[in-house]
């Protein structure tokens, strides 16, 4: 397991939506995962109505920030289905079965699958959309992006290439 697999698993429970769950949880997380002290106080003082609003105006009305990995490359092609696989044939290689009621390549799935096996493939092969939806968040203005960075920070940097 990476050392830094408590900071993908508290990284993956930030990044999902922020029901009453969550707001049980920030002060686990707060003790965690030191790097995202900033979000988590943020998260603690919003109210809990305006914090779901922020989750929804940010990552539900349009891909711009979308937390599908595979949407980064594919898109809303048929190539993403071929993607959608792989993510699960990963999975199923490091012996998980992959039963959300998310897609496969929904990030917070990706970080709890890192934190789960320390396999960093998805994270690494994904880095120059980790990075991408990282600018675009911290753009957009919202404490989210700061979870992107604490990840990011983990991961090597992307190759020139992919960054393109």
């Amino acid at each position: 397991m990476p050392s830094d697999a408590v900071l993908y698993q508290a990284a993956a429970l930030c990044l999902t939506y922020p029901d009453d769950d969550f707001r049980a949880r920030l002060p686990l997380l707060r003790e965690a995962a030191p790097q995202l002290r900033e979000f988590v106080d943020h998260a603690a003082l919003t109210p809990p109505q305006a914090l779901a609003a922020h989750y929804v105006q940010v990552f539900d009305f349009k891909n711009r920030h979308s937390l599908y990995l595979s949407w980064w490359h594919d898109g809303d092609t048929r190539r993403r289905g071929m993607s959608l696989v792989r993510f699960k044939d990963l999975y199923r290689a490091h012996g998980l079965e992959f039963t959300g009621e998310e897609l496969p390549d929904f990030l917070p799935a990706v970080l709890e699958f890192t934190a789960r096996t320390g396999n960093l493939d998805l994270l690494s092969e994904y880095r120059a959309a980790l990075d991408q939806l990282r600018s675009r968040l911290a753009d957009f203005g919202t404490p989210y992006a700061t979870v992107l960075d604490a990840v990011c920070a983990t991961l090597p940097p992307a190759p020139a290439e992919a960054r393109r």
